[in-house]
């Protein structure tokens, strides 16, 4: 008879609520070993195959996947570049000193340009090209403007933030893409498949290369800074006083090679004249008849 008796409300709500807490839990739990235990290996080589699809494909969603989580940078990334001329008293002790600041600030030397007086009132002048890390470069610029007085002073500073941040999240990318590509290889079955996805992959390691070169140098230009000096002498100077010894030298150069070329001379008008001695002796017998006849026919002139 107590069997027939309804239960209270509360305790039939709280059974249903675990009945149907234990059926959902059930069928959560159903696909995953349906879909581990009765797929054949048939459907899973089907699901392989599927994988292997274009890698353009594969890059298009990778590349997806980046420009929706974008990377973020701290702080703007700067190439620094400077320009100065300074007005010396000697360029040469200048120069030596700037080969003492380039080593105290532990830069690079890149290139040198030196040009001498040559004619009066022309002045000694040299450029150099300098590399320094970037958080030296405003030491450097006041340490190189106690060489003299400054003429002009230029700074110039580009932002590549985005393009350093762009540049890496497209290495990223590119870097999953080569990993996801090298699973499809090792797992693709024909060879017209290991082809097609070879060359996929190829690609992709041509564009890390080429994309990792120009990060690298983008991350080089923004580490240090690049200056350009000009240096000038303050006076202008005549052209150097060479030595007795080279000017000697030279003169007995010179000489020889006078000598030399009169010797030459003589030697050629000697083989002219000796081929055509015929020719200047008739015309010397010439003369020397014309005279003769002359001086015979005189005499009798005078006489008559």
């Amino acid at each position: 008879m107590n069997f027939s008796l309804p239960l209270p409300r509360k305790s039939a709500l709280f059974v249903n609520a675990l009945l149907g807490g234990v059926i959902l839990s059930s069928c959560a739990s159903a696909p995953q070993n349906f879909s581990s235990r009765s797929l054949p290996p048939s459907s899973t080589e089907s699901q392989l195959a599927n994988q292997a699809a274009p890698a353009s494909d594969i890059v298009g969603n990778v590349a997806q996947k980046a420009e929706a989580a974008p990377l973020t940078r701290a702080r703007p990334q700067l190439i620094k570049k400077a320009a100065i001329k300074i007005v010396v008293n000697s360029v040469d002790k200048s120069i030596d000193a700037v080969s003492q600041i380039i080593a105290k600030q532990q830069g690079d030397l890149i290139g040198l340009n030196e040009r001498q007086p040559t004619k009066e009132n022309s002045r000694h002048t040299a450029s150099i090209q300098l590399r320094v890390p970037q958080n030296s470069l405003e030491a450097t610029l006041e340490e190189l403007a106690k060489l003299g007085t400054i003429e002009s002073r230029n700074i110039t500073a580009e932002d590549v933030g985005d393009r350093l941040v762009d540049f890496q999240a497209r290495l990223t990318n590119l870097r999953k893409t080569e990993a996801n590509l090298q699973k499809i290889m090792d797992r693709a079955g024909s060879v017209r498949d290991v082809l097609s996805v070879a060359q996929e992959l190829s690609q992709v390691r041509q564009s890390i290369e080429q994309i990792d070169a120009q990060l690298k140098s983008l991350q080089n230009q923004v580490a240090y800074s690049t200056i350009t000096l000009n240096l000038e002498a303050a006076v202008s100077s005549t052209s150097p006083q060479r030595a007795v010894g080279s000017q000697i030298q030279e003169t007995w150069n010179n000489s020889t090679q006078s000598l030399g070329s009169f010797t030459v001379g003589l030697l050629k008008l000697g083989i002219w004249l000796m081929v055509y001695t015929p020719y200047l002796l008739i015309l010397a017998a010439g003369v020397y008849g014309v005279i003769r006849w002359r001086r015979t026919h005189r005499p009798q002139e005078t006489r008559n």
